[in-house]
């Protein structure tokens, strides 16, 4: 079992070290095991203060509703995420969600409401890109579309062309 590098761990310390370590074997405790236990309730208590990705969003919709001039866009942005996302990983701590949970809230949906459900996967990257910033998570954004979620799912359908009509000829206006 390492004590840590010579650099920083003084002689003296090393052998305080070592001591405690002979002890706890002695009542029979693993001192690797329950350095692993100390370790891993430090994750647990880390990932305790991670915030959820519900409460992300709703930082984040509060963050930006003063740019957004339509008070119902705000009002779609949160109905979308409490009808597609929190049910599936809402509560979990942002730094938890993976491109599986992302597949999982937009994959059921996506075929019948591609564009709804283009518009959802929007938001839930732009929500991670917020929480990235502000440190809550590491890594590449799981949402993103380019080169990660394009290769998962159909593209999003484009707007159908608008059908005019032929335009009328100003003697033909009395008839119509």
């Amino acid at each position: 079992m390492g004590l840590g590098p010579l650099h920083t761990v003084s002689l003296a310390e090393a052998r305080d070290g070592a001591l405690m370590c002979r002890k706890q074997l002695r009542e029979g405790q693993d001192p690797i095991e329950v350095r692993k236990v100390k370790r891993m309730a430090e994750k647990i208590e880390a990932a305790r203060r991670v915030p959820s990705f519900r409460e992300c969003a709703e930082a984040y919709i509060a963050a930006h509703a003063a740019e957004w001039t339509n008070a119902k866009h705000a009002g779609q942005w949160a109905a979308s995420l409490v009808m597609y996302v929190y049910p599936i990983f809402g509560d979990l701590p942002v730094s938890a969600i993976d491109t599986r949970l992302v597949m999982r809230a937009l994959e059921p949906q996506w075929a019948g409401k591609r564009e709804t459900m283009s518009r959802v996967r929007g938001r839930i990257e732009s929500v991670l890109a917020w929480a990235t910033v502000r440190g809550y998570r590491e890594g590449d954004n799981p949402a993103r579309w380019r080169g990660h979620l394009a290769n998962l799912l159909a593209r999003p359908a484009k707007k159908a062309q608008d059908e005019h009509h032929i335009a009328l000829s100003y003697a033909a206006l009395p008839a119509l």
